[in-house]
């Protein structure tokens, strides 16, 4: 399948994404040269559905990405629209997802439309998947969101009469698609001695660049002591994170009110040390140490012009920044295996740590409704007692 040609980006990005309520598209012609019959149709029922968690950055990537993976296939490898898909292709699918076209594949992530005399074109560079390495391999976490955005999918078009069964749901062995664990999986985290490295290295560019980099030592301060998930720092139509939201109660207590997954809000604790960190970035906006009640001013301002960064991979980028310089560090003062693997962290891991950090010594539940899991279950997967007991009761087993 190596000599199938790339297709091109069917849908733009969550800021220049056209409502398709209001604009619904009229011809396929400028992204497929031959479309199979009701191709338009699958194209506006899936721009709605994509359009529909425009209010989560993260979650609107993951679904078009899914969506735009399935609509490539689907009309460029089987010739066969959405109605036209059975079980069996389904199941055709993830053998395809699991191995996809080397031409498919791209080794950076690359901008998917660039901007040419005021319109919006595709970028030849652009590739559906990506890997740096030589092989692309599908993770359980993809196929995972694979099946579920999929089977969710096709639950959208049956609520809309468009169609009568949803083929995903009638896959009744995924085990051989997807693993089950015994156990839940070991949470990916920065170690202490990485976190070091990591905020020392935000400081350090903070000290250099204060203009510049005050911002991004206020960032990784948030997602590390706040719990943070990177959604819940950018400006979306759902939420807009501004000064205001650290708040006093009438004890003098300090909390950050945030709207996170399943647009819920909560209350976060903030520590001597967040609030400290707060000052700190706010004295170097020029603003007075602290919020005032109500205040509107951004959390996370732009570099250039007005309002709150709304991209999640800016700050991904701004997160990277501080991640590459410590494991450059890590390297020259003779930590290579840390600074290896601090390579594969991605900004969640920050929230990771920090929750994996503080569960040794806060409550559970405390930490629990700060970090804002649905239960007290998934805070215990934070906590490394267990795992650490079975493998030091198992040190000294003998063979002979």
């Amino acid at each position: 399948m190596s000599g199938i040609k790339s297709p091109m980006a069917f849908f733009d990005t969550l800021q220049e994404m056209p409502n398709p309520f209001k604009r619904p598209v009229q011809s396929l012609a400028h992204l497929v040269d031959d479309c199979p019959t009701d191709a338009l149709t699958d194209y506006q029922y899936a721009s709605e559905f994509i359009y529909s968690y425009r209010g989560s950055p993260d979650t609107f990537s993951t679904y078009r990405r899914e969506i735009e993976h399935f609509l490539h296939w689907c009309w460029l490898i089987e010739k066969k629209s959405v109605g036209q898909i059975v079980r069996e292709d389904i199941e055709t699918y993830v053998q395809f997802a699991k191995h996809p076209p080397d031409s498919w594949i791209g080794q950076n992530n690359v901008p998917r439309f660039l901007a040419a005399a005021g319109e919006r074109i595709p970028n030849a560079d652009w590739r559906p998947y990506v890997s740096s390495s030589a092989e692309y391999v599908a993770s359980q976490a993809a196929l995972q969101s694979l099946f579920s955005v999929l089977s969710s999918f096709f639950n959208f078009l049956i609520q809309e009469q468009h169609l009568a069964a949803n083929p995903v749901s009638q896959i009744r062995q995924k085990s051989k698609f997807l693993r089950k664990h015994q156990s839940q999986g070991k949470i990916r985290r920065l170690s202490p001695l990485q976190w070091d490295y990591v905020i020392e290295a935000a400081e350090m560019l903070a000290n250099e660049q204060p203009a510049v980099h005050e911002r991004t030592l206020f960032i990784m301060n948030a997602l590390f002591a706040m719990y943070l998930r990177i959604s819940e720092l950018v400006e979306t139509t759902r939420w807009q994170p501004q000064m205001g939201h650290f708040q006093p109660d009438q004890e003098g207590n300090w909390w950050f009110v945030t709207v996170g997954k399943g647009n819920k809000e909560r209350e976060v604790s903030v520590s001597d040390a967040m609030l400290e960190a707060l000052q700190r970035y706010r004295l170097a906006r020029g603003l007075s140490a602290l919020p005032s009640p109500g205040e509107s001013s951004p959390l996370i301002r732009k570099a250039r012009g007005k309002g709150g960064i709304t991209s999640t991979r800016q700050i991904r980028g701004i997160v990277q920044q501080c991640f590459d310089r410590a494991a450059k560090k890590m390297a020259k003062e003779g930590f290579q295996e840390d600074a290896d693997r601090l390579a594969s962290a991605t900004v969640h891991w920050l929230r990771h740590t920090g929750i994996s950090e503080d569960v040794k010594h806060r409550p559970r539940e405390h930490v629990r409704d700060d970090a804002g899991h649905g239960s007290s279950a998934i805070t215990d997967r934070y906590i490394d007692v267990e795992r650490a007991e079975r493998h030091a009761s198992a040190r000294n087993k003998i063979i002979r």
